[in-house]
């Protein structure tokens, strides 16, 4: 009776192939090395380049904050001059909810001289102050955007009359000073307002008269004058107040 052939034992079997996979390695690893060029170094040993770059920083703002009496930002004898009979020299504050951003002061009064006529003034100041942001920009372009928008605001008064605008240099990083004439309650109103940035802050400032009782109107070059020269105080006072 013709017997089968042994079968080899499964440790045999396991020897042969761990065996015959040592043997491959070998050629795997020189096979791997000539794929890779001459001098050993091909292109995956290199980084892969950065397409991304860092977002630009904004720009910080120059100035922190404002100055904590907005009535306070121009001087009392220039109050006094441009409004001589002033109901209250040091100025009515208007309201904000945060001072370091924004803030406005104003001041009227009649000078009245009875039948030699009468003369009435009011001041107006108005101080904003923006933040640099990510995703807004810096301080000093949205300042430079909200420049422009209130010498057109100042530009668009309805109406006004002999409407003048021109820059108005020596004031801040950039002035616009822009002068009318309204008619009111029968008399006619000389306006100047100068719309002064310096950095990132706005400063915009109306000043008007009118004569009564047959009194003459301040020219609009009065006017302007004295608007400019109490802005310049203004836009000095803001760094007054970083510092």
């Amino acid at each position: 009776m013709q017997r089968s052939a042994p079968r080899p034992s499964r440790s045999r079997t396991r020897t042969r192939v761990r065996m015959l996979a040592c043997a491959a390695v070998p050629v795997m690893i020189v096979a791997a090395g000539c794929s890779s060029g001459s001098d050993g170094g091909g292109d995956a040993d290199k980084p892969a380049a950065t397409t991304s770059k860092a977002a630009p920083k904004v720009a910080p703002a120059k100035f922190t904050t404002l100055p904590a009496d907005p009535c306070k930002s121009i001087a009392a004898k220039t109050v006094t001059d441009l409004v001589p009979k002033a109901k209250d020299k040091s100025g009515s504050a208007g309201k904000s909810s945060d001072i370091t951003t924004r803030g406005s002061c104003s001041w009227n009064g009649l000078d009245d001289n009875g039948v030699k006529g009468s003369q009435y003034r009011w001041l107006d100041i108005s101080l904003m102050r923006y933040d640099s942001e990510e995703g807004l920009g810096s301080g000093q372009d949205r300042a430079a955007d909200y420049y422009k928008k209130e010498v057109a605001n100042a530009r668009a008064t309805q109406g006004a009359k002999d409407m003048k605008a021109a820059p108005a240099p020596g004031v801040g990083t950039e002035a616009t000073a822009v002068t009318y004439s309204v008619t009111k309650t029968g008399e006619s109103f000389g306006y100047a307002t100068v719309v002064a940035r310096s950095e990132n802050v706005v400063i915009t400032l109306t000043y008007n008269g009118a004569g009564y009782a047959g009194a003459r109107s301040p020219a609009a070059s009065d006017l302007v004058k004295g608007a400019t020269k109490a802005t310049k105080e203004a836009v000095a006072a803001v760094p007054a107040a970083t510092e």
